[in-house]
């Protein structure tokens, strides 16, 4: 027998070595060389097996001669996926979905099958963790009862090409990617080696055929998906199916995507009958919000392309301990230390001796700068213990100096504002440059913090 070649392969970015280094020199990554079988033992003698063509066999095309077909695009039937992919699912892509283990990801693949296949096309589903059974028992559990989808229960990579070749799908789902394994590789299913063969080919079978296949990728304990960083830049698309098991509430986030805008958001409900879209995301987050109680105030940000309203909360009150805390949900605690020495050293604030608490209602996280002036109206809102203005909703981004400086999307912010009914929007100055204001809505530009607070909080 011939001796399998041992190799050292990063489970960051791919890079090989021949023996094991404590860091990685192609991604700076401490501990993440694992040992891998990179050639199998074959018989000395017999037979070599035939190899595979590679490649996708397409001609060479004048870019003028190539059809750049808009409706290539199909909406699977659930909008808010939709909007995450961009406005459909488009032909030959592939997708990558991510998420932690019960979030939903396999709920809501199915009952995107479903709706595909009951619009007339071929689906395929194929499982490597489930019985053909337990998917049906699901998808009896869903509603699901579309003639034209097909169910396989498989993991072998060989078996399942040559079942795609056999059924020719529109549409296919692979649930999981770290499942599947080809026979002829020696590592074990779910290896760097295992997953990028098996990755490569169905991006292959893809863009040969025209087939939109979704990926379906298990995450770590720090929640990145599992194997080698080199799979997500693989794919088309990379989508995070993120919540809470105690919430009801899912969030579907996009961080990459060559059809569409990144950041993406999508919101979804866990029900009984499985995953429902959540139409106006801002109303529910705003639904439970509390009457007569300082620290609370409404922040305007942007998920992608949707203005999002959330209720931003914050308790300031005196510390027992010499230390204060700082605890932030929902929020960058490093830019909260940040925006606290601000209203420390530009506007008086004594908050040196306060612990502070931040907490975005919902379950959401704001990483957009225009949260920065909400939180300083909260957090001076709750040690003076004066109320905010219920209608009043607040947007825009602080600097050092304690300026309050312009953010974009302005006009898209204000029309979800005053559809919501408020009446007043506290934005920087510089945004009502050239801005018409939606009608019964009052817009009240400010230069610094400190203005802010006064014309709030007087």
């Amino acid at each position: 027998m011939a001796k399998a070649k041992i190799a050292f392969v990063c489970d960051e970015c791919g890079w090989e070595s021949g023996r094991w280094l404590g860091k990685c020199p192609g991604c700076g990554a401490w501990n993440t060389l694992k040992e891998h079988v990179t050639e199998p033992a074959t018989p000395l003698a017999g037979p070599k097996p035939a190899k595979r063509q590679g490649g996708t066999g397409a001609p060479l095309r004048k870019l003028a001669e190539i059809d750049d077909d808009a409706d290539a695009r199909k909406s699977c039937g659930i909008s808010e996926l939709d909007r995450v992919l961009g406005g459909g699912i488009v032909e030959g892509s592939v997708t990558l979905v991510g998420g932690d283990p019960g979030v939903g990801k396999s709920t809501l693949l199915l009952q995107t099958c479903g709706l595909l296949a009951d619009a007339g096309s071929r689906v395929l589903y194929v499982t490597g963790e489930e019985s053909a059974r337990q998917i049906k028992l699901r998808a009896r559990r869903l509603g699901v009862r579309a003639e034209s989808l097909w169910i396989l229960a498989e993991n072998a990579m060989d078996n399942i090409e040559a079942q795609f070749q056999a059924a020719q799908p529109d549409f296919m789902v692979v649930d999981s990617i770290q499942t599947v394994y080809r026979p002829e590789l020696s590592a074990a299913p779910g290896s760097v080696s295992q997953v990028r063969e098996c990755a490569s080919l169905f991006i292959r079978l893809a863009k040969t055929s025209g087939c939109a296949i979704f990926l379906v990728g298990h995450v770590t304990k720090e929640g990145a998906i599992a194997g080698p960083r080199v799979l997500e830049h693989m794919v088309d698309a990379v989508l995070y199916f993120e919540g809470d098991r105690q919430h009801a509430w899912r969030i579907l986030r996009a961080v990459k995507n060559r059809f569409g805008s990144v950041n993406e958001l999508g919101l979804f409900e866990m029900r009984e009958q499985g995953m429902t879209a959540v139409e106006n995301p801002s109303e529910l987050l705003l639904s439970e919000r509390a009457r007569g109680a300082s620290g609370s105030i409404v922040a305007c940000g942007m998920e992608g392309t949707r203005p999002m309203l959330v209720d931003l909360q914050a308790l300031v009150s005196r510390t027992p301990f010499g230390m204060p805390r700082r605890t932030a949900d929902g929020l960058d605690t490093s830019r909260v230390a940040l925006l606290l020495a601000v209203l420390e050293k530009r506007v008086g604030l004594r908050l040196f001796d306060q612990d502070v608490y931040i907490n975005v209602a919902g379950g959401m996280t704001l990483t957009e700068p225009s949260a920065d002036l909400p939180l300083c109206l909260a957090i001076a809102s709750s040690l003076r213990d004066r109320l905010l203005p219920q209608e009043a909703v607040v947007f825009g981004e602080v600097g050092l100096a304690g300026e309050v400086r312009a953010v974009s999307l302005v006009e898209r912010r204000l029309m979800e504002c005053a559809r919501l009914g408020f009446t007043i929007c506290v934005l920087p100055k510089k945004n009502l440059r050239g801005l018409k204001a939606p009608d019964g809505i009052e817009l009240r530009g400010v230069d610094t913090v400190g203005q802010a607070v006064r014309t709030l909080l007087g």
